[in-house]
């Protein structure tokens, strides 16, 4: 059997040893730290050999990335282009932007190599074969698709008219977008099967009005392009024979999955645990720890049937003994504290089991030393730091509990649980509502496609 140093690269085992990550933040010294690699290629204009050259670095707000550059001696033939560096998501990701102003044309957007990109109004896809992923704003997008569609039109005008005259009226509109924006205003939508492109949050570190974000699930046909396998659909006596003994196994013993670090990419295991919580339900603790990098890290997910209804739980905050009680605050579980403007959507931090000053302080680590945003790197401007440093001050006030304010919890499957200090009696500073989910969050949930009787029926 082959030992884990052997499943290592080389390179991995080196840098290992000193410690070091393999993207170093955009910035640093790269000579020193992450030396670019000069590889000699194949010119595909002129046929001779060039040079690409390539380095592996962090951008802000597009976590790891590899940044490619080609040049020829020979023709001068030069090319630029980024591909994502981060492990694929586990989701696919949706992200709808509307574009009303000369402002939301400087919007920056991340691009993967696997997204598409479409103009709602115009009906207009650029799929995602026809470009590479590319670091740019919704104007470059813009710029891009114009010149792209402008290349071909003298040949389209003597070929055939017809199309010419159709190609045109969208390069006219793609055009009129980008000369006045507020008179022609439309919508751009990202899909990413693999869930690393982005467009910029003009609000942040609050919510943008202006971009909607949805998750879903691949499709067989996705994870094919992603160069992703699935797993083959058991039979009905292989399923039945291995849940025999699972339900035990799972309730007395720690199991281990091997995995990748979501920060380095090393070989890491993940540890996890079934638990059952007096007068709650049944909960899964997981436990990552990277021995190559040291992050760590811990999530909880709730096991067992899914409620019927919603819960929403709102407490009000007024002194520091409010902060050390118990929270457990699933992975589909929104927060929200309007007197700071805090709102994290459903899967923001995942699952977590903590108490009320925890869960805050990981809101402000993550918002101090996550590079996913818009709001730090040399892209940033000195008011979207101002934003972001008084937020982080507002922040601060709640933890140490300067003023009185109201956390609200709102999870559409009330698998999240906020401690009551009185028990058994009702606490005056906590309510719990209960609430009928809506169509949407059923919808976005996956519980409208749920067959529950006569599942194994066909309908004749």
């Amino acid at each position: 059997m082959s030992t884990s140093s052997e499943l290592v690269p080389a390179s991995v085992t080196a840098n290992a040893d000193k410690k070091e990550r393999l993207f170093n933040e955009i910035g640093q010294n790269v000579e020193d730290d992450q030396p670019v690699h000069v590889i000699e290629s194949l010119c595909m204009n002129c046929h001779e050999n060039g040079e690409s050259r390539i380095m592996l670095t962090l951008i802000p707000h597009f976590k790891e990335v590899i940044l490619m550059c080609f040049e020829c001696p020979h023709c001068g033939f030069k090319n630029n282009e980024i591909q994502t560096g981060s492990a694929v998501h586990e989701l696919g990701s949706i992200q709808t932007c509307s574009i009303g102003n000369k402002t939301d044309l400087n919007r920056q957007v991340v691009k993967s190599e696997s997204a598409s990109v479409k103009f709602t109004e115009l009906d207009f896809e650029i799929p995602a074969a026809t470009q590479r992923g590319v670091l740019t704003t919704v104007e470059g997008l813009l710029t891009k698709s114009i010149e792209g569609l402008g290349a071909m039109q003298p040949a389209r005008k003597a070929i055939d008219e017809t199309l010419f005259a159709n190609v045109q009226k969208v390069i006219d509109t793609l055009q009129a977008y980008l000369d006045d924006p507020v008179a022609n205003p439309f919508t751009i939508e990202i899909n990413d099967p693999a869930g690393n492109s982005y467009i910029e949050n003009l609000c942040a570190p609050s919510l943008d009005p202006q971009i909607t974000l949805k998750h879903y699930k691949r499709t067989a046909e996705q994870h094919e392009e992603l160069g992703l396998s699935m797993e083959p659909t058991p039979t009905e006596a292989q399923q039945q024979a291995d849940d025999a003994p699972l339900e035990d196994e799972l309730a007395n013993e720690v199991h281990v999955f091997h995995g990748n670090c979501s920060r380095c990419n090393a070989p890491s295991d993940t540890r996890m645990h079934i638990i059952e919580i007096p007068h709650f339900k049944e909960v899964v603790i997981m436990a990552t720890d990277c021995e190559f990098c040291g992050y760590k890290s811990n999530e909880v997910k709730a096991g067992g049937a899914i409620s019927a209804q919603g819960k929403r739980i709102t407490l009000k905050i007024s002194d520091l003994e409010d902060l050390n009680r118990d929270i457990l605050k699933s992975e589909t579980c929104s927060l929200e504290i309007p007197e700071i403007e805090l709102n994290l959507t459903t899967g923001t931090l995942g699952g977590r089991f903590t108490t009320v000053e925890g869960l805050l302080s990981q809101v402000a680590d993550e918002i101090k030393n996550n590079k996913n945003n818009f709001g730090g790197g040399d892209s940033s401007t000195e008011k979207r730091r101002a934003a972001f440093n008084a937020f982080l001050a507002k922040l601060e006030r709640a933890l140490k509990v300067e003023m009185p304010y109201t956390l609200i919890l709102d999870d559409p499957l009330g698998n999240s649980y906020l401690q009551n200090i009185y028990a058994p009696d009702p606490d005056p500073d906590m309510t719990i509502e209960v609430y009928e989910r809506t169509f949407d969050q059923n919808e976005e949930l996956g519980l409208n496609d749920l067959v529950l009787e006569d599942y194994g029926e066909k309908d004749v």
